[in-house]
């Protein structure tokens, strides 16, 4: 290991970002699951949903009540927010027991002018953020992230002027946001490198894979700013879910940090990290997304593990490292998945009672009463609206140890009108 202790982690987005891929989206459910997920893999953060939307504020408070409960143990929730003083106020107000926030802003002359049509300049810019930062540690935020929009197409000298205003501030993190994914390994380094060594405020990648290199990216921009003398956080998603080309995948990120020969014991990788969970995890999120797992996705593709040419089999069956950097058992993989092709019982909105015991039974869980029983087929039939999928084990198993937040985060109640004013603002 590099003499270097500054580390690098994961903040996962798949419940910000993810959800945002276009005709694609998961239930309230589904994202706590992935949370629940993200949490065993030992990821340090989830960026899980943005706290000045309506439809969101059940799930939010309701996953935070799963941390004060010890059911995410480790995992911090952080929201996602325009950097304005009315939004921070709306977050505190819709999520009071809310301790992170991420506050964004785009810093580029394309942006600048592009969205806010001229009516802003780079000195507003800036003292927006500033407002943004000081109402959120007046309301007592712990992390505040700073997001720097379509960093890469920021000017150098703005993008650290912007970054040191923020850290007078109070800001905890900057955010390095390659908005349309047009930065190179080699101009992400230099840019990360140059921001890290003159601000010295821990750096977050956020890349999008629009000509294919966000992990490429991510990686190369943690090692700029872990060689500037800072942490260093990627984002990712589960299996690079996110908008037009998506985000950097969650796997690939771990594996290249963990086994690439220019981060392998040079580079600290938050020791938390759980490489044997994300197979469950990807598997998870392609159902819950309905998107399969390409068949050449790293590590948890099928044929992440597949040989078949001749020279190849002959090689892997010698010595599997002639063929395979890693052991497949290394991403959890390995257990046989058992197909069911004869009767089946399965519980679904219009379940009874008794297919629903006998799931439960299967599941070894048992009832304390009949009206305990009635409670949790309920909100399973609930669950299965909700979803719009059949519900997978554990999700059954989530519901029937936590059914009153089950049941809180399946809830959305449409506002009336004039709620609809004091609870978010333009």
């Amino acid at each position: 290991m590099s003499e270097n202790e500054n580390t690098i982690y994961i903040v996962d987005v798949t419940n910000r970002d993810g959800v945002q891929t276009s005709r694609l989206g998961l239930s309230k459910l589904q994202k706590t699951m992935i949370n629940l997920y993200l949490d065993e893999m030992g990821i340090t953060r989830s960026e899980f949903g943005f706290p000045t939307t309506l439809h969101e504020l059940n799930y939010l408070n309701a996953n935070l009540e799963l941390v004060e409960r010890g059911a995410i143990k480790h995992l911090k929730l952080n929201g996602w927010i325009r950097a304005l003083s009315s939004d921070v106020e709306v977050a505190f107000k819709n999520v009071p027991k809310i301790k992170n926030l991420n506050l964004s802003m785009s810093t580029s002359d394309q942006m600048i002018q592009g969205k806010f049509g001229g009516k802003k300049t780079k000195q507003d810019v800036i003292k927006q953020v500033v407002e943004a930062i000081e109402t959120a540690k007046k309301l007592g935020t712990q992390i505040i992230g700073v997001n720097a929009e379509d960093a890469s197409r920021t000017d150098d000298n703005f993008l650290v002027e912007f970054s040191l205003k923020a850290k007078e501030a109070g800001a905890s993190i900057i955010r390095y946001c390659d908005t349309l994914g047009c930065d190179s390994p080699d101009s992400i380094y230099k840019k990360i490198y140059h921001l890290a060594k003159t601000v010295q405020l821990p750096i977050e990648l956020h890349c999008h894979n629009d000509v294919g290199m966000a992990v490429a990216n991510s990686v190369m921009g943690a090692k700029a700013a872990i060689d500037g003398g800072v942490d260093a956080y990627i984002n990712t998603t589960v299996n690079g879910m996110g908008e037009r080309a998506g985000n950097a995948d969650l796997a690939s990120i771990v594996l290249a940090l963990k086994k690439s020969v220019g981060f392998k014991d040079k580079y600290k990788l938050d020791p938390k990290i759980k490489l044997d969970t994300i197979w469950k995890l990807a598997k998870y999120a392609s159902y819950a997304f309905s998107v399969p797992i390409p068949i050449n996705q790293p590590g948890v593709g099928n044929n992440a593990f597949a040989h078949e040419s001749g020279i190849h089999v002959d090689g892997a069956l010698k010595d599997k490292r002639n063929y395979e950097l890693y052991d497949f058992h290394e991403l959890g993989r390995g257990e046989p998945e058992i197909v069911e092709t004869g009767c089946m019982i399965t519980v679904g909105e219009y379940s009874g009672i008794k297919g629903f015991r006998n799931i439960y039974e299967k599941l070894e869980l048992d009832f304390h009463s009949e009206e305990e029983a009635r409670y949790i087929l309920e909100l399973v039939r609930y669950a299965n609206v909700h979803n719009q999928l059949p519900l997978l084990d554990n999700e059954l198993k989530f519901i029937y140890n936590y059914p009153e937040i089950a049941g809180k985060i399946m809830t959305v109640v449409a506002p009336m009108k004039e709620e609809t004013f004091t609870l978010i603002k333009d």
